[in-house]
C-alpha cells in the first residue's frame, strides 16, 4: 500500500478518516487549504492547496497511490473546483481516486447539489482514473441541526423517508476502501443507515433520546422559501436547502443499502445511537 492523500482532514468526515489511518499506522499526506488548521497526526505530512489551484493540487498529489476527495465546501463554483482537482489528480498520475458523493446523485436529482455530485462523477470517469464513488445519504449527525430554536423541524418533506447514515460509519467504509481500493474499482457504494425514517420518525427519536420535545411541521414550498428568506443567503443555496426536503418528499433518499456492514463488518449505526454518542 502506497501513500494516501486525504483531503478534508480539517472537517468532520475527512478528519475522522485521517485519524483512523493514523491509528492504523498508514502513511498519509493531508491536503489542506490552511496549514495551521491541519491535524497533528503520526505518520502524516501536510500539503497546502485549494481545489481551484491546479498546479498546487497536482504537486500535492504527485507520488500518491490513492486519493480521498471530499467534496469542496458548498459554493456556486464548486463544480468547477472539483473539475480542476480531478484534472490535477489525473496529471499527477495517482493510482485510485475515492470520491465522497451523494445518495441518488443524477442529472435530474431534485436535491440541486446532488446534480453537482453526479457531474463530478461523470468528469472523473472521463479521465480514466481508477475510482470508487461513495454516495452518502443525509448525515445522521446533522439531523439535530435541522431542529429550530422552538423544537420544530420545518420543511416540505411530507412523509418521505431518508436512510440517514452516521459519519463514523462513512469514515469506517472510506478507510477500508482507501487501504484496499482494488476490490472497489469502478464501483459506486450507497452508504445508508439501517432504516429509512420520515422526519416525524426522526423527531420522535430525538425526543426519546434527549428528553426535549421535537416535532415535524410540514411546509409548502412557498412557505419554505419564505421562512428561509431572513438568512439573506444566495438563491442557489436557498434552492439547495429547500430541495433537500423536496427530494425527501419525492422518495429520492429512501432505501437501505448493505454497503456499511458488507465493507466494515459491523452493522450500520441507528440514529438513536448516533445521538447517544453525541450526547456522551
Amino acid at each position: 500500500m502506497g501513500l494516501i492523500v486525504v483531503t478534508g482532514s480539517t472537517g468532520r468526515l475527512g478528519g475522522r478518516v485521517a485519524r483512523r489511518l493514523a491509528a492504523a499506522g498508514v502513511p498519509q499526506r493531508l491536503l489542506v487549504r490552511d496549514q495551521a488548521r491541519a491535524p497533528h497526526l503520526p505518520g502524516a505530512t501536510v500539503a497546502t492547496a485549494e481545489y481551484s489551484d491546479h498546479t498546487a493540487c497536482r504537486t500535492a498529489m504527485t507520488g500518491a497511490d490513492t486519493v480521498l476527495m471530499v467534496s469542496a465546501a458548498e459554493d456556486a463554483g464548486r463544480l468547477a473546483q472539483h473539475r480542476t482537482f480531478v484534472d490535477a489528480a489525473a496529471e499527477a498520475g495517482i493510482g485510485h481516486l475515492v470520491y465522497i458523493s451523494f445518495y441518488g446523485a443524477g442529472p435530474t436529482s431534485t436535491f440541486t447539489l446532488a446534480r453537482d455530485h453526479w457531474a463530478t462523477e461523470e468528469h472523473i470517469k472521463t479521465t480514466g482514473l481508477p475510482h470508487t464513488f461513495l454516495r452518502d445519504n443525509l448525515y445522521a449527525d446533522f439531523v439535530p441541526m435541522m431542529v429550530g430554536a422552538d423544537g420544530v423541524i420545518r420543511g416540505p418533506a411530507g412523509t418521505g423517508r431518508a436512510s440517514v447514515v452516521a459519519q463514523d460509519d462513512i469514515a469506517d467504509v472510506t478507510t477500508a476502501v482507501l487501504r484496499d481500493p482494488a476490490p472497489h474499482t469502478g464501483l459506486t457504494h450507497d452508504l445508508t443507515g439501517p432504516e429509512a425514517l420520515t422526519l416525524a420518525d426522526m423527531c420522535e427519536i430525538i425526543t426519546e433520546v434527549t428528553g426535549d420535545p421535537v416535532r415535524y411541521q410540514q411546509e409548502t414550498i412557498e412557505e419554505a422559501y419564505a421562512s428561509r428568506s431572513s438568512y439573506n443567503a444566495p438563491g442557489w443555496l436557498v434552492d439547495a436547502w429547500v430541495s433537500t426536503y423536496t427530494a425527501l418528499a419525492n422518495g429520492e433518499m429512501d432505501g437501505v443499502s448493505s454497503a456499511v456492514p458488507d465493507i466494515t463488518g459491523h452493522p450500520a449505526t441507528p440514529l438513536a445511537e448516533v445521538l447517544r454518542r453525541s450526547a456522551a
